[in-house]
C-alpha cells in the first residue's frame, strides 16, 4: 500500500507540474480544455488538478465573459501571484542584494547595497546580506505571502554542495557557503550568477511569461555575462547545462591571445583580459587600479565610445575582436546560432551586438548555412538576482504537492 500511495504522489506531483509550466509558459490564460489539450492529460485529470491549485492560491480563474469568444463560455486560468514567492540574493563585485519574486513575476520587495566588494570579508558580506533577507522576509510575512525557496547568486565557481572555489574578482577561495547562517536557515540553493542570469533570460521558466520576448521558453542559446569577468550560459532547450561538475560556460578564462595580457587569474590572453569591465576602463584610459572598478567608470566609457574618443574606440574595438574569438569557438563546439549579451556591454546597444555578429560570421566553421544572432539581453534589472529568485520558486513548480498540501 505504501509504494501505491509514493507512486500517486509522484504522478499527481509530476501532473501538477506539467500544469504549472504549461501555464507559465503561456503568455494568454488558458481554459481547462485548452491546457488539456497543450499538456495530453485528460479533462477528467484537469477537472481534479485545477481546483487543488486554486485552492492552493497558486492559479486564479478570470471572468468566463471576458475570455470566450464564441460557444459556451470558459473559464480562463492564470498564474496567481497570492501566495507564492522566490528570495533571490546576489553578491557580486560592485554590491550585493535580494529580492523577492511573486510567481506571477511581480516584484514583492528589492533591496540593493551598492559597493566595490573586491577584497571583502565574506562572514561580514553574508551577515549584511543576512540582515537584507530577514527585512524580505518580514515584508513576505506582512502581505502574507509564502516564500517557496531561496537562490543565491556568486561571481565564481559553485559546487553542487554549496562550496564557492573560487570568486577571484571578489578575492575569495574554498568557502563552504553551508557555514553561514543564512544559507543553512533559508536552506539556500548557491549557484554561478552567469547561469542565474541565462535562466531569467527564459520566457516562463520560473515566473508567468508576459510576452513573446527575444527567445521562446524552449530555444537554446549561449548567454553572456560581462561585467568585471566574463560569464556565460548555455542554454539548451529552455534548460541551463551547467556540466558535470557545474562549471561550464567560464568565457572568461578562454585564451584569445597565447603572448596577451596579464589576467587576474595569472594567464595570459584570456578574453576577460580584453572584455572584462575593468579591463576595457582602463584600456581605454578612463580610470585605473580601484577607480577602474567603480560603475561610475562605465558611464564615462561609454560617453567616450558615444563622443567617438579615439582611444574608446580602439579598446572596445578590441573587446568585440577578443568576443567573436571565444564566443566563435564556443558556437562551433556547442552548435548553436543565438547569443544573448548581457551586462556593461548590453549598455553599448545594437551597433556593439551587430559589429559582433560580423565577427561570429567571419570566424564560425558553419556559416552560412548557420546564421548567427547576437541579441541584447530584455531582462529589466539584475537578471543574476533576477535569476536567483526564480530558482528559489522552482522548487515549488517542479514538486508542488508538500506546498499544497500544507
Amino acid at each position: 500500500m505504501a509504494l501505491t500511495s509514493i507512486n500517486q504522489d509522484d504522478l499527481r506531483n509530476h501532473n501538477l507540474s506539467v500544469v504549472l509550466n504549461t501555464l507559465l509558459r503561456s503568455p494568454q490564460p488558458m481554459s481547462r480544455a485548452d491546457l488539456a489539450k497543450r499538456t495530453g492529460l485528460t479533462k477528467a485529470t484537469m477537472s481534479l488538478l485545477v481546483p487543488m491549485l486554486v485552492k492552493a492560491r497558486a492559479v486564479k480563474e478570470g471572468a468566463p465573459a471576458s475570455y470566450a469568444t464564441h460557444g459556451r463560455p470558459s473559464t480562463p486560468l492564470s498564474i496567481s501571484g497570492e501566495r507564492f514567492c522566490g528570495l533571490g540574493l546576489q553578491v557580486n563585485t560592485d554590491g550585493f542584494g535580494v529580492i523577492v519574486l511573486g510567481v506571477d513575476g511581480s516584484v514583492v520587495c528589492e533591496r540593493w547595497v551598492a559597493e566595490a566588494m573586491g577584497g571583502s570579508d565574506p562572514d561580514e558580506v553574508f551577515g549584511r546580506l543576512d540582515g537584507l533577507a530577514l527585512e524580505a522576509e518580514r515584508v513576505v510575512g506582512e502581505r502574507g505571502l509564502e516564500i517557496a525557496g531561496t537562490g543565491l547568486a556568486l561571481p565564481g565557481l559553485v559546487t553542487d554542495d554549496e562550496q564557492l572555489l573560487s570568486a577571484r574578482n571578489l578575492g575569495w577561495r574554498r568557502i563552504d557557503i553551508k557555514r553561514f547562517p543564512l544559507v543553512s536557515r533559508l536552506n539556500v540553493k548557491a549557484g554561478n550568477e552567469a547561469n542565474m542570469a541565462g535562466l531569467a533570460q527564459i520566457p516562463g521558466y520560473a515566473t508567468q511569461r508576459r510576452d513573446d520576448g527575444i527567445v521562446a521558453p524552449s530555444d537554446s542559446f549561449l548567454y553572456v555575462s560581462t561585467d568585471i569577468g566574463i560569464g556565460g550560459a548555455l542554454v539548451r532547450r529552455g534548460r541551463v547545462e551547467s556540466g558535470d561538475h557545474g562549471f561550464a560556460g567560464e568565457l572568461g578564462h578562454v585564451s584569445v591571445s597565447l603572448d596577451g595580457p596579464l589576467c587576474a587569474c595569472g594567464r595570459h590572453g584570456c578574453l576577460e583580459a580584453y572584455a572584462g569591465r575593468q579591463a576595457l576602463v582602463e584600456s581605454a584610459g578612463v580610470a585605473s587600479n580601484e577607480g577602474a572598478t567603480r560603475i561610475e567608470a562605465v558611464d564615462e566609457l561609454l560617453a567616450r565610445w558615444n563622443a567617438g574618443d579615439k582611444r574608446t574606440v580602439e579598446a572596445v574595438d578590441r573587446a568585440i575582436r577578443a568576443l567573436g574569438s571565444a564566443i566563435s569557438s564556443a558556437i562551433n563546439i556547442l552548435d548553436i546560432d543565438t547569443v544573448i549579451l548581457g551586462g556593461i556591454l548590453e549598455r553599448f546597444g545594437q551597433e556593439l551586438a551587430s559589429r559582433l555578429q560580423d565577427e561570429l560570421e567571419s570566424q564560425i566553421l558553419s556559416y552560412p548555412k548557420v546564421r548567427p544572432r547576437v541579441l541584447l539581453s530584455d531582462v529589466n534589472g539584475r537578471p543574476a538576482l533576477l535569476g536567483a529568485a526564480q530558482v528559489g520558486l522552482r522548487q515549488f513548480i517542479d514538486v508542488p504537492l508538500p506546498f499544497i498540501e500544507e
